[in-house]
């Protein structure tokens, strides 16, 4: 069921989410956590989509605060639309187009809409604040949720996560790197427990995920690692490969297919494994399995990054 309400206020909005309840026996009592979804009109479907896939595994409200990119002299006005059962999966969805003056101030949009006593999850799909953990939404979420690679320059956009970083900030650059860790971790996790000596790892330039893998490896083994980023071509998007030396020779991860990685190991068969890059429904659930810091990430993001950087200087001053 959709209900539309135009040109609306906060309180109109809450008793119209009490209505739909009373009449329609829609409850609130099986939220786990509200959703805030903070974007630009005319980009909230795709996002909204996404939620009601992830509400499946995780029931929520979800608040979606979309805005005009450059509001002028638009008229303060705020639109609202409510989505339950069907149109909102495990979900109820409440969608607040706001204009002008009203647009302002995002947080009072909220506060009136958040669920009693639930942890509150923010997350930008789009373009994301500075400092996100300073945000008026990211002040009110336990964690907070970018996507470098949706920004225009994505590698500049994980540098700057790495400065304006706070316990709870989240970011999918690093959520699609769960399966290549995995395999990757299951590796080095066979014998022989020779050390690794190198690292090489290459993606496309605009894939950030790329560089966190290439941190989070240098961090782990204490190897010489390089990282390379590679123009972008067709059907060459993410993460290719990666590399590591040690006795007795080289283990190489490498994805030419999209979704389907080769794995070749000394003395060993050659294996395919399903790779795949992970689609925002993916990512959204992921995250949404713990809403306490993602310790590794801060470390990752915080002093891996800077590592990774000192070690590619040296490696070019040699």
């Amino acid at each position: 069921m959709i209900v539309d309400l135009p040109d609306t206020t906060i309180s109109q909005v809450s008793k119209a989410l009490v209505k739909i309840r009373e009449e329609g026996g829609a409850v609130a009592l099986g939220r786990v956590l509200t959703l805030i979804i903070a974007t630009e009109t005319g980009q909230e479907e795709e996002a909204i989509e996404a939620a009601n896939d992830a509400s499946r595994e995780h029931p929520m409200r979800v608040i979606v605060v979309a805005t005009e990119p450059e509001q002028g002299d638009l008229e303060a006005r705020v639109d609202a639309q409510i989505r339950v059962g069907g149109d909102a999966g495990a979900s109820e969805v409440i969608l607040l187009r706001a204009y002008g003056a009203a647009a302002v101030d995002e947080e009072s949009l909220v506060m009136g809409l958040l669920l009693p006593d639930a942890p509150v999850v923010t997350w930008w799909p789009r373009t994301a604040p500075a400092v996100p953990g300073r945000s008026p939404l990211g002040r009110l979420a336990q964690r907070r949720i970018t996507d470098a690679s949706a920004q225009p320059d994505p590698q500049a956009a994980i540098h700057a996560l790495a400065d304006s970083y706070l316990p709870g900030d989240a970011d999918f650059a690093w959520t699609r790197l769960t399966l290549w860790r995995a395999q990757l971790a299951a590796v080095l996790d066979q014998p022989p427990y020779a050390p690794v000596t190198g690292v090489r790892v290459s993606g496309a330039i605009d894939s950030p995920s790329t560089t966190l893998l290439a941190a989070w490896l240098h961090m782990q083994l204490g190897a010489a690692t390089h990282c390379g980023l590679n123009p972008i071509e067709l059907g060459s998007n993410g993460i290719h490969g990666v590399e590591l030396d040690r006795e007795p020779g080289t283990i190489r991860l490498i994805r030419d297919v999209p979704g389907v990685a080769t794995l070749t190991q000394p003395g060993q068969p050659v294996h395919d494994l399903a790779l795949p890059r992970r689609n925002l429904r993916d990512c959204l659930a992921d995250e949404l399995r713990r809403l306490d810091p993602d310790e590794l990430y801060g470390e990752v993001i915080t002093k891996g990054l800077a590592a990774l950087a000192t070690s590619a200087s040296e490696g070019a001053g040699r």
